[in-house]
């Protein structure tokens, strides 16, 4: 069984028009990779949130609901002079999203300077895989923000593969420079980048997915995902020089985009740790971003994924 650790931040989530009817749930794009892992996964691995959340009755509940879905919270830190971050979702009628956060006082923004952080640091050296995003960096303090980069090389080094998804939101950095930055660092030790084609355009300026994945190559990325929405995506693996693109199923009714590159990476994670092929981890990433996106909220039914079926391993590995 593979072990698995997920470092980010869980907010509320209220979705709906203002000072209308609203739906409240949970929501953050480390953990609904988490989430849907879990579900996807099955028993080929264990699934570990790392984070940290107040000890109220809204975190209380958060907790009970990840361990439902198989998510383990052993990892998850909890800080009584906080409390979770909050967010707010508006949907068009194409079903593409406005946000408005409060999250600067929330306990995850500060899990870093939790005085029991470096005993729950410890059992990430326990870990096959690390998962993170530009969201779990931005979100930091600047000097807690390097203190994690340093962990993270830390654990690559002892043979933890680190799997990174840029996730840019500009509103989070001080600087696009600032961002660059911070990536330039995680991309030198990671084993797999998994990147949108509008975040790298905006943030890099890249013209093309092939400039993309070259500036990835170049940076020390061993292997790259380039998601491209409703067009498919391209993996490269750089050590072998296997370049492979992988189209969509149309989605005839989009809901809501929300977790599309999060349901993504889920998917063909569950592909890459039941040793699948790079197509099929694709093709299982765009079977679940396509059920995700019809349903409201970041964190669909589970019954919503009852079809999907895919956690067999095959004879051929996805290399890694």
């Amino acid at each position: 069984m593979k072990r698995i650790a997920l470092i980010g931040e869980c907010m509320i989530e209220l979705n709906g028009a203002p000072f209308s009817d609203m739906h409240q749930i949970y929501g953050g794009d480390s953990l609904n990779t988490a989430v849907y892992l879990a579900r996807s996964a099955g028993k080929s691995a264990e699934i570990n949130y790392v984070s940290a959340l107040g000890c109220d009755a809204i975190s209380d509940g958060m907790i009970a609901r990840w361990q439902q879905e198989g998510v383990s919270t052993d990892l998850v830190l909890r800080d009584s002079s906080r409390q979770p971050g909050l967010y707010l979702i508006q949907l068009d009628d194409q079903g593409e999203r406005t946000f408005l956060y409060w999250r600067n006082q929330s306990a995850a923004r500060y899990m870093l300077q939790h005085p029991d952080f470096t005993k729950m640091a410890d059992n990430l050296t326990k870990m096959d895989m690390v998962y993170l995003s530009g969201i779990s960096l931005a979100i930091l303090p600047k000097e807690d923000r390097q203190q994690l980069i340093g962990l993270l090389q830390l654990l690559a080094r002892t043979g933890v593969e680190i799997l990174f998804d840029t996730n840019y939101r500009p509103a989070l950095w001080a600087s696009a420079e600032q961002a660059r930055e911070c990536y330039q660092q995680v991309f030198s030790f990671t084993a797999l980048a998994l990147v949108t084609n509008d975040d790298e355009a905006s943030l890099w300026d890249d013209s093309n997915e092939e400039e993309t994945l070259e500036r990835l190559k170049a940076a020390g990325v061993r292997q790259a995902v380039v998601k491209m929405g409703a067009k498919g995506n391209y993996h490269e693996d750089f050590t072998t020089q296997t370049r492979t693109f992988v189209a969509t199923t149309p989605v005839k009714q989009v809901v809501d985009t929300t977790s599309a590159g999060d349901s993504f990476n889920a998917g063909f994670m569950a592909g890459l740790i039941n040793g699948k092929s790079p197509v099929k981890c694709s093709e299982q990433g765009h079977l679940l971003a396509g059920t995700v996106i019809q349903h409201k909220g970041a964190i669909i039914p589970a019954q919503a994924m009852a079809q999907i079926q895919f956690n067999k391993q095959e004879p051929a590995l996805c290399e890694h």
